[in-house]
């Protein structure tokens, strides 16, 4: 993730390869983004963050104490945080790295092409003048939605952060279901993946309750119809709210 915010960051004319400094553990990492973007490269936090207005934070949650042990204490007034972490809140960031101007952003996989949507949320610390900055620096990655209470942060993980997962499993069954009825693989994977893209694309541009749209493309004894019987009897509906559900469930053990 932390590679796809360089890319649309520059892309999107929000900031020049000059302007991003990198750390990163992995020599072979530092090598690649280097030469790929062009941005400057370290393995040592306390420099990436010395002279940095906006510093973020695109690791595992699980690295995180690692990380605050060595940039406590060190962070400057003016600078604003902003985190990436799935499950970790607010508060616990600004206690880590006894800094008060945080961020908490929740995007996901489609920020590598543009089409993300990440929900956020700043600490009070962070000035007006610095959230237009975050909304602007969003945009690169997709849209941006900012919320006002953190347990929204929680839901989109759920919804958003592992959505793209729950999809893709979709879109797999799709083309494995085209595979069992005829066509090549190559087909099967261009015929699914437009038209997955298409209704959503659809749906977003229609701006219709989704049930509305379904009944659209569903004729009476139709072939939609006979499938989506199938769907239906096989529980799929009631199974996607049970993943979500049982995303947010563990989005809220990974906050505490």
């Amino acid at each position: 993730m932390g590679e796809a915010i360089i890319g649309a960051l520059l892309k999107g004319g929000f900031a020049e390869a000059g302007q991003v400094i990198v750390s990163d553990v992995a020599a072979a990492r530092r090598d690649h983004l280097s030469g790929t973007y062009g941005v400057a490269v370290t393995d040592d936090n306390a420099v990436a963050i010395k002279d940095a207005e906006l510093i973020v934070l695109a690791v595992k949650p699980q690295e995180f104490a690692n990380i605050a042990e060595g940039l406590k204490g060190r962070l400057a007034g003016g600078q604003t945080v902003l985190s990436i972490m799935a499950g970790v809140p607010l508060a616990k960031i600004i206690d880590g790295l006894a800094h008060k101007a945080v961020v908490r952003v929740m995007p996901n996989t489609a920020a590598s092409v543009g089409e993300a949507i990440s929900f956020w949320i700043a600490s009070e610390a962070v000035s007006e003048e610095t959230r237009a900055a975050v909304s602007r620096m969003l945009q690169t990655l997709g849209r941006e939605v900012q919320v006002t209470d953190e347990k929204y942060m929680d839901m989109a993980t759920a919804v958003s952060g592992s959505g793209p997962g729950f999809i893709f499993l979709v879109l797999e069954a799709l083309i494995d279901g085209a595979v069992h009825i005829g066509l090549r693989r190559d087909q099967a994977e261009q015929l699914a993946t437009q038209t997955l893209f298409g209704s959503a694309v659809l749906a977003r541009e229609l701006g219709k309750h989704p049930a509305e749209l379904r009944n659209m493309v569903t004729s009476p004894g139709g072939t939609t119809a006979a499938g989506l019987q199938v769907l239906e009897d096989a529980g799929i509906r009631g199974a996607i709210i049970d993943a979500v559900e049982a995303a947010f469930e563990r989005a809220k053990e990974l906050s505490e």
